[in-house]
């Protein structure tokens, strides 16, 4: 078993966060294609990507009460294989119709490994410590939606929409036996809690009875809206609408991630020392430049995909900078039910990206609206950081 405090845990927990990411980026450049082998509008196969994170969302709001009376291991193990199954799933869907449901089921076991992650980090860690292993995560963790749209760019055109699919199942198969045979028990048998549902309805009461809870909820869920109007648009709109191939787009699409790899290596060497609430503003701050640059570089350059990728690098470094400290932030005021706290944050901010995506899904004829969703979330994550600081405990 690997020991807490080791750079082998922090990656470890890291790979298992990946999935997340791995499993959208990587089949993004098949998206197009899919759409053609399966008969289906552009918004038709989208729904794939909505289904991805509503999926997610239900998900989450079921692992973390069960860490919290079985343990994080056993359950992080089943939802595992949860994902395997569902991964030979979408190999096997004959229809949008099944590719759809099997990714939705994809995602409830991939919400798993992520939420948990999150609260192995809680058990282990406080304040700006916890903090920075989630921004350490993160900086790891960046290198997946850099690699995974040049990945899935390249297996589709040499071989189709199911090869990435092949390929994360895979990596699903590694992650189960890495949990099950290296990751220890962070939650001991004195500190689980009850599943009876009286007990659970009082505990999501007094998380979002919370105002630091609900603060950081809001952060949270402004700046993760933004990256998913990303995902569930810059597929059709780099390829259909500015042209790019496949693989083109995974380039773009990873230039434009490496932002985020950026943000969470600078959050990870300083939200110790410059705190997690200094952090968190730098990165709304970031978010919001990135999203309004994306507006004035598209009135400028209205027919170059450089307006939209470019100004994406520096929304996405914001959020490498946010979302960590957004995190942390939250699960802070509740150490022994950090897994059901993580669960609650994670479906609400999945939920709202849902439905964020569907209806980027309805207006995918041009950038602007991919554009004007962008800014608009950018800034609403700095006015929410701006407007709380009080109920931050910040004076």
């Amino acid at each position: 078993m690997l020991r807490p405090n080791t750079l082998a845990l922090t990656g470890l927990l890291a790979l298992l966060t990946a999935i997340g990411p791995l499993s959208v980026d990587m089949y993004s450049p098949s998206l197009p294609a899919i759409a053609r082998a399966f008969g289906a509008t552009d918004a038709h196969i989208q729904l794939s990507v909505s289904a991805y994170l509503i999926g997610f969302a239900v998900g989450q709001i079921v692992y973390g009460p069960l860490s919290d009376r079985f343990g994080r291991k056993p359950v992080i193990v089943t939802a595992l294989v949860i994902y395997i199954a569902a991964g030979v799933g979408c190999l096997a869907s004959a229809s949008a119709d099944m590719l759809i449901l099997a990714r939705c089921l994809q995602a409830i076991g991939a919400s798993g490994a992520i939420v948990l992650a999150r609260a192995v980090v809680r058990d282990l860690y406080e304040g700006a410590h916890a903090g920075r292993e989630l921004s350490l995560m993160s900086a790891i963790m960046a290198f997946a939606p850099i690699l995974a749209p040049l990945i899935g760019g390249f297996l589709q055109t040499g071989f189709g929409w199911q090869a990435s699919f092949i390929l994360l199942t895979a990596f699903g198969v590694c992650a189960a036996l890495a949990a099950a045979f290296l990751l220890p028990e962070t939650l001991p048998e004195s500190r689980r809690t009850s599943l009876a549902p009286h007990a659970l309805l009082a505990s999501y009461k007094s998380f979002l009875a919370d105002r630091s809870f609900r603060a950081h909820l809001g952060i949270v869920c402004f700046a993760y809206a933004g990256l998913f109007a990303w995902i569930s648009g810059s597929p059709f709109i780099l390829q259909g609408y500015y042209g790019l191939s496949a693989f083109g787009f995974g380039m773009a699409f990873a230039i434009g991630s490496m932002g985020y790899m950026v943000g969470t290596t600078i959050a990870a060497r300083t939200v110790v020392r410059r705190g997690l609430d200094r952090t968190l503003g730098l990165g709304c701050a970031t978010l919001a430049s990135g999203g309004l640059l994306m507006i004035a570089a598209l009135a400028v350059f209205p027919h170059q995909a450089a307006a939209l990728v470019l100004p994406i690098a520096i929304y996405l470094a914001g959020l490498g900078l946010t979302l960590p400290q957004g995190i942390a932030g939250a699960l802070m005021p509740f150490p022994h039910r950090a897994g059901t706290a993580s669960s609650l944050l994670g479906f609400i901010q999945q939920s709202s990206s849902a439905l964020v995506g569907v209806g980027i899904g309805h207006t995918l004829a041009g950038p602007w609206p991919l554009a004007a969703t962008i800014a608009l979330v950018g800034v609403l994550a700095l006015v929410m950081w701006s407007g709380t600081r009080a109920a931050r405990g910040i004076i």
